[in-house]
């Protein structure tokens, strides 16, 4: 691990155990008798947004991308080290903003997406505001290899419709999902 990460990862180490440990037990608890069991009970998402704001106001935030203008800018090692910690607790990945399938879909937007699509997505998404969703596998193929993929974007006129059947979508079923990144 770098010296520049070795602060971060004691203070994120530290923040799981003093503030998301603690907060998952009541989220859990909280949840126990929800109703449906695709939404969040009175009082989970309360919990969980007040604890991202103390992560963000820490600024143990977005580790995950390497450019130090949207992230902390550190090696995919060094954040490695940090995702291990980060994996031990169920909600310490979206309590610091680095939870799937965000982590991935930010890094398509930061690299390929068009200046009103950074505005419109991606800029949320790195401040928590929203979620998003990740679509690729399909019925017919063996969808782990993008090259099976038959979905298809074709242009109509001056939009783009898109042909094809999807199967999975991760992310969608949270209802706080505004964006869908879906593999053709």
């Amino acid at each position: 691990m770098s010296e520049k990460a070795k602060p971060l990862f004691d203070a994120v180490v530290k923040f799981i155990r003093e503030e998301v440990e603690p907060m998952q037990e009541k989220f859990y608890a909280l949840g126990e008798n929800r109703p449906d069991r695709w939404d969040y009970a009175p009082g989970q998402l309360e919990l969980l947004e007040a604890t991202k704001a103390k992560a963000k106001a820490a600024g143990l935030w977005n580790f995950f991308l390497p450019n130090a203008e949207t992230g902390e800018g550190l090696s995919n090692l060094d954040y490695a080290y940090i995702a291990v910690e980060l994996g031990k607790v169920p909600l310490a990945s979206e309590c610091l903003n680095c939870s799937a399938p965000d982590t991935g879909n930010m890094e398509v937007l930061e690299r390929v997406g068009t200046p009103a699509q950074k505005e419109r997505w991606l800029k949320p998404l790195l401040n928590g505001e929203i979620r998003s969703a990740y679509v690729m596998t399909e019925p017919d193929v063996a969808s782990s290899d993008a090259k099976n993929l038959q979905c298809r974007a074709e242009l109509d006129g001056e939009e783009w419709v898109i042909n094809g059947d999807k199967y999975y979508a991760s992310g969608a079923g949270d209802p706080r999902c505004e964006i869908f990144i879906v593999m053709l």
